[in-house]
């Protein structure tokens, strides 16, 4: 069932008409029991005067749709009261309540107007009277303008404060909407990335492997299964970098070892199994590298040698790891079959791109002159990609320190 709910502006009418009944209420009551006095020589009030009072009271009730009738009618009532000497100051409320009103409505210019003609006009019966006004009353007029004035500017700043406030903050929840649903972008992609790296790599070993076992199964046995047991291997450390995955993803310790340069005899006796001769070049001093900038050297070292072995044929490669200052490059040559067509466009060499851009270094790949093709990375000692260095190197913040559900 469907609740209706007033428009905002209906809730503000009918408070302006409770406010405008409580107003002629008061004047009323006030009036005819003597609650006040003007400090003037006064007289009973007669059907005109309460006339007064009623209308002034009663057009409070369009106070914020039409400030300038309401108080120019508020003042003009309050100015003819007292004016034909009628008792009491609540007559006068109603003219207050207006240049609050104005006041509040930022219309200072019209408080302040309505608040001099309403000086202007009582201070004259006040200056005719037979005798000077007795202390109070009306003597404190001025001070009561000065208040609903001051009352009304502090009111509307008040009101100001809080919309900016309320303004603020639902400009934060939605920047943190945004945030969240970039964080979760963040995630898939890591994970994509994670994943088919990991997982096109042992396929590919796995492929490779499983032709050598069927084209030697009859005549050389032993070489079908040195082939089953790298298949067997490949799918062993496919499912340890699945876990090792999984258990960031759940937020608990990775069960196998972290992707990083200390995997490369791994890899390398990985591809040799596959029928790859690897030459393993190491120029310069080993050392200690930030894990993002490990972990996308790795991967990008893992896809190279993927495809090689998917696109190549028999080739050989040679794996190049040189120690620069502030910098480590890497090469991955092969002499395989010529993959000119592949050249910046395959899916492998765009998450390579992707992962030495995002730790702040550089890619390139490209056929080699004499044959086969050659991969090369630039990547620094330290990270300078900024807040994107996570997509593609190491896992996003938001999957190292929130829960992941929902995020793929």
């Amino acid at each position: 069932m469907r609740i209706w709910r007033a428009p905002e502006s209906v809730k503000t009418w009918k408070v302006d008409v409770l406010n405008a009944v409580v107003v002629l209420t008061l004047g009323v009551v006030g009036t005819y029991g003597r609650l006040s006095d003007s400090g003037l020589a006064e007289r009973p009030l007669e059907t005109p005067g309460l006339v007064l009072i009623v209308v002034s009271s009663l057009a409070l009730a369009l106070r914020r749709e039409a400030p300038v009738p309401v108080g120019a009618v508020a003042v003009g009532c309050a100015v003819a009261y007292y004016a034909a000497r009628y008792p009491g100051v609540f007559a006068v409320v109603p003219a207050l309540v207006a240049i609050y009103t104005a006041a509040v409505l930022g219309r200072r210019r019209l408080a302040i107007a309505l608040a001099a003609v309403l000086a202007a006009g009582i201070s004259v019966p006040v200056a005719l009277a037979e005798s000077d006004p007795e202390p109070g009353g009306l003597t404190l007029l001025s001070g009561w303008l000065a208040a609903a004035v001051v009352a009304g500017e502090l009111s509307r700043n008040r009101r100001a404060y809080v919309r900016e406030v309320e303004r603020r903050a639902a400009e934060a929840e939605r920047t943190r909407e945004e945030e969240a649903l970039r964080r979760a972008g963040e995630e898939r992609l890591w994970i994509a990335q994670e994943l088919h790296d990991s997982l096109t790599h042992a396929i590919s070993v796995v492929n490779v492997q499983a032709s050598v076992a069927l084209q030697t199964f009859d005549q050389r046995p032993e070489l079908a299964r040195e082939a089953l047991a790298a298949i067997r291997e490949s799918g062993r450390e496919a499912m340890d970098e699945l876990r090792s995955t999984l258990g960031v993803l759940r937020q608990a310790e990775p069960d196998g070892p972290e992707a990083g340069l200390a995997r490369l005899p791994r890899l390398v006796a990985r591809a040799e199994s596959a029928g790859l001769p690897v030459d393993t070049v190491v120029v310069g001093t080993r050392r200690e590298l930030p894990p993002e900038v490990d972990r996308a050297a790795y991967r990008i070292v893992q896809e190279a040698f993927t495809n090689v072995l998917r696109h190549a044929g028999a080739a050989s490669i040679t794996l190049t790891t040189e120690y620069r200052p502030g910098m480590i490059v890497l090469g991955v040559e092969d002499d395989g079959e010529s993959r000119a067509g592949e050249t910046g466009n395959g899916m492998g060499l765009i998450g390579m791109r992707e992962r030495a851009v995002a730790v702040g270094g550089s890619f390139s790949a490209g056929p080699r002159p004499g044959g086969g093709f050659a991969v090369r990375a630039e990547l620094p000692a330290a990270v300078r990609g900024g807040p994107r260095a996570a997509v593609r190197g190491d896992p996003p913040a938001a999957v190292r320190a929130e829960s992941p559900a929902g995020s793929g």
